[in-house]
């Protein structure tokens, strides 16, 4: 919570995930997958000038459209069938319904949504927490890089699980909470925490670490 509080001082309110529904959180997930969200915002505008911004959008258009109109984002057509598979699910298991495919105990949830093709813990987590509401934590690059740095996790431990389990397991299990603190170590991640570190002026800098290693 220290990390959270001086974070929080000096950044303020994130107000993630950037969407005006949540179907484009869900969109937004799977495009932001191994590219830089200034790619995800081109293919979601493409999405939404082709009026293909939804499920129902997704699963009516042929493969090879879809995967054009979202082409800025990266690895197209592979996210192309990633996003075709999450609008069959949702469709023939949940009658179309976003919210009550998201409702419900969230291991459960979470489980299904890991055995969708192209659904990852991170991703998984990141629809959980944002579509859904649900006390998950979202663990990316920005989150284990400022863990190790600040030995809360040892430098060789790379796993996914047992990283996140240092938030769950240390944190009140609040929705609100994970959400702005994912925010905030993306902000410091982009700003300070990069792979060649830029300690000064950060506002974790007085803290505890490994002279970022």
């Amino acid at each position: 919570m220290e990390i959270f509080d001086c974070l929080y001082t000096a950044y303020g309110p994130q107000h993630w995930w950037p969407a005006d529904t949540k179907e484009e959180i869900v969109i937004g997930a799977i495009l932001t997958q191994n590219t830089a969200w200034t790619n995800v915002e081109k293919a979601i505008a493409e999405l939404k000038r082709a009026k293909c911004l939804s499920f129902r959008a997704i699963d009516a258009i042929d493969e090879p459209s879809l995967a054009e109109l979202i082409r800025s984002a990266g690895t197209f057509r592979q996210k192309a069938v990633y996003l075709k598979s999450f609008a069959s699910w949702l469709t023939e298991k949940h009658n179309g319904d976003l919210g009550a495919a998201l409702s419900g105990e969230p291991n459960r949830v979470r489980r299904e949504l890991l055995s969708l093709k192209g659904i990852g813990p991170e991703t998984a987590d990141a629809i959980l927490l944002y579509a859904g509401g649900h006390p998950t934590f979202v663990v990316d690059a920005y989150a284990k890089r400022v863990l190790r740095r600040h030995f809360l996790i040892e430098p060789g431990n790379n796993g996914y699980e047992s990283i996140r389990n240092v938030f769950m397991d240390s944190l009140k299990p609040d929705a609100q909470l994970f959400n702005e603190y994912h925010a905030l170590l993306v902000e410091v991640g982009k700003r300070h925490c990069k792979a060649t570190a830029n300690c000064e002026s950060c506002p974790l800098a007085h803290l505890d670490h490994n002279e970022c290693l």
